[in-house]
């Protein structure tokens, strides 16, 4: 059998996906996926070991040179990738505006959430094969359902599994040696209401040391780095990583013994990677979207109004749009949850 996946972005969201593509492998021995996917995040499907291709976008590039796309043939060359084979089935696995379009550039039926399902209304009039899917759920459960209705096998009751293999991934060479013994602290996020404290962070460093651990800190743009610098410059053995491809952190994140994470894709990656994590969140709902998988732990704010899903916090309290309930969650609190993850191992 042959399926083509589209599902987009983001990060998170594509980890997401990956259990469904292990259920069906194992309803459908020999199943082969190709799947649509934004050349950001090109790595994430090749993790899984029954994607056979990529097909990549580039939404928000295309968008800002609308002109240039329409004539410089790589829309066209798109087109003619994204309808190259013949497939069993398609399968739009995102269900958003964006893969509703990229669905309708495909010649024939496809499979996709129907109108009571699809958060993004009128996604759904792309789809010729409409699956119901309750939409309150978390999300690899969504995954594996539409996946398993669009293929017809039953829907496993066994634990989620990613399937990916970090183990084969080089580790990258860095200006430092990699320590022996260290964590990942996941400092950053998309969302100023994501963010825990500078402050909290280098707290953590402290402890994190003391217990015999260095810490590294990934970063993806310019001023994600120099917020890692300003966390790293309490101590000698916590280091700011230089701005990394996804398969190099996968690596680095696998050989971690555990990770704190914001809430944020690399978040996901350590629970595909299967190191031990804590997660903090406060304007997001971890029964929808919060880390998924064995040793992932969560630390939810207990205020009133979280989750919000606001980016900039409206409290009273709040200085320039910072959330406050994040700075509720201690450095003690964090690192007390994290030690019976590491203890685990």
């Amino acid at each position: 059998m042959k399926v083509l996946i589209i599902k987009l972005t983001s990060m998170g969201d594509l980890m997401h996906a990956l259990p469904a593509l292990t259920d069906a492998a194992k309803a459908f021995p020999g199943i082969e996926f190709d799947w649509v996917v934004d050349e950001a995040f090109a790595e994430v499907p090749k993790w899984h070991p029954n994607v056979r291709k990529v097909i990549t976008t580039s939404h928000r590039r295309w968008k800002k040179s609308a002109w240039q796309t329409l004539t410089g043939g790589e829309l066209r060359q798109f087109y003619r990738d994204l309808n190259l084979d013949d497939y069993d089935a398609v399968v739009d696995m995102q269900n958003n505006l964006k893969s509703a379009l990229v669905s309708k550039l495909r010649r024939g039926p496809v499979y996709g959430l129907d109108k009571e399902s699809c958060r993004e209304r009128p996604a759904h009039l792309a789809y010729q094969y409409p699956i119901t899917v309750n939409p309150q759920q978390h999300a690899v459960d969504r995954m594996r359902q539409i996946l398993s209705k669009a293929l017809d096998y039953p829907l496993p009751k066994t634990p989620a599994k990613y399937a990916a293999n970090f183990s084969k991934y080089p580790l990258p060479e860095l200006e430092f040696a990699l320590p022996e013994h260290y964590l990942m602290f996941v400092h950053n996020a998309s969302w100023l209401t994501k963010l825990w404290p500078i402050n909290f962070w280098q707290q953590l460093v402290f402890q994190a040391r003391a217990e015999g651990y260095a810490v590294l800190l990934p970063c993806g743009d310019n001023e994600e780095y120099l917020r890692a610098q300003q966390i790293a410059s309490v101590d000698p053995m916590a280091f700011a990583l230089p701005r990394l491809g996804l398969n190099d952190i996968a690596a680095i994140m696998h050989h971690a013994a555990g990770a704190v994470c914001s809430d944020t894709g690399l978040a996901h990656l350590a629970a595909v990677a299967g190191t031990p994590a804590i997660t903090l969140y406060g304007a997001t709902d971890t029964a929808l979207i919060g880390t998924y998988g064995k040793h992932q732990q969560h630390l939810v704010s207990d205020f009133n109004c979280a989750p919000c899903y606001k980016r900039k916090c409206p409290l009273p309290a709040s200085r320039n749009g910072e959330p406050v309930c994040m700075t509720e969650m201690t450095p003690e609190m964090v690192w007390h949850g994290l030690q019976p993850l590491l203890a685990a191992q």
